[in-house]
């Protein structure tokens, strides 16, 4: 919620209701889209009002605040549209591993799309229709292994801090590669020469000199794929339905 010093916290957007304004050719489905998109090209760095209302066409950023109020407003639209993406089945099914593994994935897949994502979340409440609908489907799964709603909330933040974190990695890696000019492999590959020397330097790092010589290990996405399946099965050992709870 947006701070509001010495008095009650502003309005979310979730309780104003979406209305048509007579002869207004803005909507606030557009609005989003166009936030969305000059986030995805320009990261959250592009995202001011004056942007979105220059990409929408000859409109003030003042027309825009009736239909989201504020761009905190606008921030919490962004992220419950994009999490539309994650598809999601009406219930959990006969596998909890598998539920999870989905949801994770899935919402992994999105956020790549969407690396401002993982930057923004964190700072707004997720009380969107379909954040909400994905935080009720994830503790339905944890509950129904015997989970409390307390622990399935720690559980469903753990797979949530794993993905937004793998995401700002992966985003941090690709602002570095600009900095720095490395848009192509052989541009990292040079780069990773230069490395190399430096650690060879004095002979004492063998195991990273050898390593450079010859970059090899999980992809990013191998990584995510890998560390996730080590949190699911941590997250096992404490579930009571799985019988391998830990004290």
């Amino acid at each position: 919620m947006k701070e509001n010093p010495g008095g009650s916290p502003a309005p979310l957007i979730w309780s104003r209701p979406v209305t048509r304004r007579r002869q207004s050719p803005l909507e606030r489905d557009d609005i989003v889209r166009a936030a969305v998109e000059l986030a995805d090209e320009g990261g959250t760095g592009a995202l001011t009002m004056a942007a979105v209302a220059k990409r929408l066409g000859p409109f003030t950023p003042m027309a825009l605040y009736r239909h989201v109020l504020s761009k905190d407003g606008l921030i919490d639209l962004m992220l419950d549209s994009v999490t539309a993406e994650i598809p999601l089945p009406d219930e959990p099914g006969g596998d909890w591993r598998a539920d999870l593994r989905a949801v994770a994935t899935e919402s992994w897949a999105m956020v790549k799309r969407h690396l401002w994502y993982a930057q923004l979340a964190p700072t707004r409440p997720p009380l969107g229709p379909h954040l909400m609908r994905r935080t009720e489907f994830v503790l339905g799964v944890l509950v129904g292994q015997g989970a409390t709603v307390g622990e399935a909330m720690t559980y469903a933040a753990l797979l949530d801090r794993h993905v937004l974190g793998s995401a700002q990695q992966e985003a941090e890696e690709l602002a570095m590669r600009r900095r720095y000019g490395l848009h192509t492999a052989e541009q990292l590959g040079e780069a990773i020469t230069a490395a190399r020397e430096l650690a060879a330097a004095g002979g004492r790092h063998p195991l990273l000199t050898q390593w450079m010589g010859s970059p090899s290990g999980a992809t990013m996405d191998e990584q995510f794929e890998l560390s996730l399946a080590f949190l699911i099965d941590g997250i096992a050992t404490r579930l009571p339905g799985t019988g391998r709870r830990h004290h």
